[in-house]
């Protein structure tokens, strides 16, 4: 008995030995929140495609802007979803393709497919939502003042542990997503265990003399794989 035993106990600090030597790459709460929004970066610049979601908690008056989107980003950098435009006050949903870098969209009152310029909407190029170099990605590693802060529940069903990161973004990187963004930005995320960025909310002046306002992302099915191609 007492040899099966010794056995058994080396057995076991053998295991966890070579358990812990296996894996060089720090445990999730190891990680400093710098590290952490690295990792989300890569995670959103490595995925085929992911759905992203755009809120507004409100428009400048008398500013043409964008209150909303929603559609599947994916690289190489490409978007395909619907931009919620606000033009003279009222609201329109244009149906928009992103692809090599042109925008295609159908313009209200317009028949079919126009080439635009996004930026008479107010909006970026949705395509280069995506770019692993001036895309919303980028925002992560731009992010200044990194504090970790509450675990927060989250999710299709509200299953997952998500944790707060918060921080500070320059305009001139909250610029490559809003043209027309300026002064620096406060930055709220949410990310998961697996590092997979979840949402990210940017608090600051999008549009030149009009008050800060609040735009919020979310980001789901990573994974999603899409064919995008001009109409």
């Amino acid at each position: 008995m007492r040899v099966r035993r010794n056995a058994a106990v080396l057995a076991l600090a053998l295991g966890l030995g070579l358990t812990g030597c296996s894996d060089d790459a720090p445990a999730a709460e190891e990680r400093s929140p710098e590290e952490v929004l690295a990792l989300a970066k890569t995670a959103l610049d490595e995925t085929s495609g992911v759905r992203i979601t755009l809120d507004a908690d409100q428009v400048p008056v008398g500013v043409t802007s964008i209150s909303g989107a929603e559609g599947v980003g994916i690289h190489p950098p490409a978007f395909e979803g619907t931009l919620t435009a606000v033009l003279a006050g009222s609201e329109f949903e244009v149906p928009v393709v992103a692809v090599d870098g042109k925008v295609y969209a159908q313009i209200p009152l317009t028949p079919g497919w126009s080439d635009v310029d996004p930026a008479d909407y107010g909006a970026p190029d949705p395509g280069g939502l995506m770019s692993t170099d001036e895309g919303l990605s980028s925002l992560l590693t731009a992010t200044t003042g990194v504090e970790e802060g509450e675990s927060v529940r989250g999710g299709a069903d509200n299953d997952e542990v998500l944790t707060e990161y918060s921080g500070t973004v320059p305009g001139t990187v909250v610029s490559n997503v809003i043209p027309s963004a300026s002064g620096d930005f406060d930055a709220l995320y949410t990310v998961a265990a697996d590092g997979e960025l979840r949402s990210a909310e940017l608090t600051g002046v999008f549009y030149p003399d009009t008050e800060p306002m609040t735009y919020t992302l979310t980001f789901d099915d990573y994974g999603v794989e899409q064919d995008i191609t001009a109409p």
